[in-house]
This record gives structure tokens, sequence and C-alpha cells, in this order.
């Protein structure tokens, strides 16, 4: 679909015509909150199609809106680009500031909330399956009986792509082998909920098997059943391929941790597994892996906006909690995680 503006009268799109010039002794200048949201959908999800699905709302609709914003600020907010439209400068400090002012709002809400009774409200969170698989069901045991309800989404997907998810819940569990927080996280809430242990997973009759801990030179030669390029435990293969100067072999390339410990145990192969949700069954054992970084960070990612929600930061708090006592219960893992990065 081309992302530019459905024509009104001229054919052209309303944003190469530069609104009427306003006396503006006479008339002040109108910021629309809707407006404002509008140029930030913009700025995050780059296209007008984009923000058209995100919003529920025709393209031709956000285009009369735009006109609008125009002819009340007395300025151009977009220009054709092209993608279809990219905002001007007007429009880039307008939605800049649109975090603020929700920001700020959410804050007051927050304080609201708090003075007139607990949190309430749904939280939407999206989840790597992994991360919600040892950090969910507690949450929802701690939520019983409260005012707060969830929804849930789960996608397993590469690491770059876990902010991209925070568009659209308020909170992202994400992870990252690569840093404390994901790539591309930059101007979100960042919460390290934890840090997990990555071990080598291995047939439990594999000769491996016999040793407490493996070190790059001893896996390096294996068969590996690995996981798609891009997604944060390819990292660990890689690391021991610069290590050893020798090639990983990998047989197969999968996204799903229960299918891959079960080719494992048939032996396709030894593979990686997170340590806290995996629970090895009879065909196969874990080993820890030393020598190179094998741990990742359980993240979560909420724009400034939706975390300041009372109900948001509530959920955010129990999930650290709950991130805490992980590690409490694997003493092995690296040390304190729950830290808040912006």
């Amino acid at each position: 679909m081309d992302d530019s503006f459905p024509q009104a009268d001229s054919g052209q799109p309303p944003s190469s015509q530069t609104p009427e010039p306003q006396d503006l002794s006479l008339q002040t200048r109108t910021l629309q909150p809707r407006h404002l949201q509008l140029l930030r959908e913009i700025a995050a999800r780059g296209t007008l199609t984009a923000v058209a699905q995100a919003l529920h709302r025709t393209p031709s609709a956000l285009s009369q809106q735009l006109r609008t914003a125009e002819r009340e600020l007395g300025v151009k907010l977009v220009e054709p680009d092209s993608r279809g439209v990219r905002l001007t400068p007007a429009g880039q400090l307008l939605a800049e500031g649109a975090d603020e002012v929700f920001s700020s709002l959410a804050r007051v809400q927050a304080r609201l909330d708090a003075a007139t009774g607990e949190p309430r409200g749904e939280v939407s969170i999206g989840t790597l399956p992994s991360g919600g698989q040892v950090l969910l069901p507690q949450l929802l045991h701690r939520l019983r009986g409260t005012a707060i309800t969830l929804s849930l989404d789960d996608f397993d997907i590469a690491e770059a792509d876990f902010a991209a998810r925070a568009l659209d819940a308020d909170l992202v569990i994400s992870h990252s082998l690569s840093g404390e927080v994901p790539g591309g996280a930059e101007g979100l809430v960042a919460t390290v909920l934890t840090r997990e242990p990555i071990d080598v997973v291995l047939p439990a009759d594999h000769p491996l098997a016999a040793k407490t801990e493996l070190r790059p030179r001893d896996v390096v030669d294996e068969d590996w059943v690995g996981v798609p390029e891009g997604y944060p435990f390819d990292a660990i293969p890689v690391a021991i391929e610069q290590l050893t100067g020798r090639p990983v072999h990998r047989t197969l390339r999968l996204r799903d941790n229960h299918l891959l410990e079960s080719l494992v145990g048939a032996g396709a192969g030894i593979g990686l597994l997170p340590r806290f949700s995996t629970r090895p069954g009879p065909a196969v054992v874990l080993r820890p892996l030393t020598g190179v970084r094998a741990a990742r960070s359980i993240v979560a990612l909420s724009r400034p906006d939706r975390h300041e929600r009372l109900a948001v930061r509530t959920v955010t708090e129990h999930l650290v909690s709950i991130g805490a006592e992980l590690m409490a219960e694997h003493p092995a893992a690296s040390p304190p995680a729950h830290r808040r990065l912006t």
C-alpha cells in the first residue's frame, strides 16, 4: 500500500502545501493530545500504513487529522518521502514532546489511582516463551484477587525485534545475550528481571555427560542443534568459533526449545537451553559452559508513558521479585539483577 496521503482536492499530499498563514496574534495555536499521539506513532512506526493498522483507523482518516493539525498549528508537520511521508522538524519536535506529555498524564493518573484505591486495569504483556514460562505462572498467582487483569501474547523472535513489540504492549518480556538489554531499546524503560545461565544440553549417554562442566574446546567439534541466525543463543556458538578458531557444525537450526531438547535426546547433536525453564527428561542432561559468556538477561521493556501506569509498575515490581526468587533458587547463576535502565 502506498503510504502517501489519500488525495483531497489537489491530488497532492496535504503536507506538500504550506498551510495558509494565520494571524497568531488573534488565534492561539492549539496542541491537541490526539494530534501529538498521531505524530508520535508516525515517528515510531515509520509509515502511515503501519500507524493506521495499529490505531485501527484508515489512512484517509489519519490524513484528514494531519490536515486539521497543520491548519490549527499553522505549521507543516509532514512532507512527502520515498516511503510516503516523513515528519518535518516541527513534526519531529512535537512527536518527541508527546512522550513527555503522555508520561506526565500517566503519572497524574497513577497518583490518583494510588490515592483512591488499589492498582487496577488490564496490563498487556508480550513475552518470549521461555521467559514467560518461568515468570508468568507465579505472576498470575500473585495477581489473583487483585483488580489487575492480564492479556498475554507470546512470540519467538530475534533479539533486535523485541523493542518494536513495546509499541503495542504495556510490557514486553525480552532477552539479550549481547548486553544488559536488547538492541534497539533506546527510549524505552528497560528493567532487568533476572540473569539466567545458558547450559549445554547433551544426550544422557554422551561421553561429555561425564564432565561436571564444559569448555569451548570440549564442544566445538560436536554436531550442534542450533537456533536461527540473529537469535540470542546463536551468539554462544559464534563466540566458541572465535575463541577456538574452528567452525561449529550446526546440523539443524530450530526456534522451539522443547523440539530442540527432544532431538538432542534422539542423538541429533548437542545444543543450548536456558537453565531456569528446562526440566530435562531422562534422555538428556545439562552441563554448565565456562570460558565464554553463556548467560542471558531477561528484561521487561515498556514505553515511558505506559510504565507510569500504577498497574504496569505493580506488575513490573512483581516480575522483579519473581526474578530474584529464581536467582536464589539457582545460586550458581550470575549476580543480582533487577536493575532499571532507561
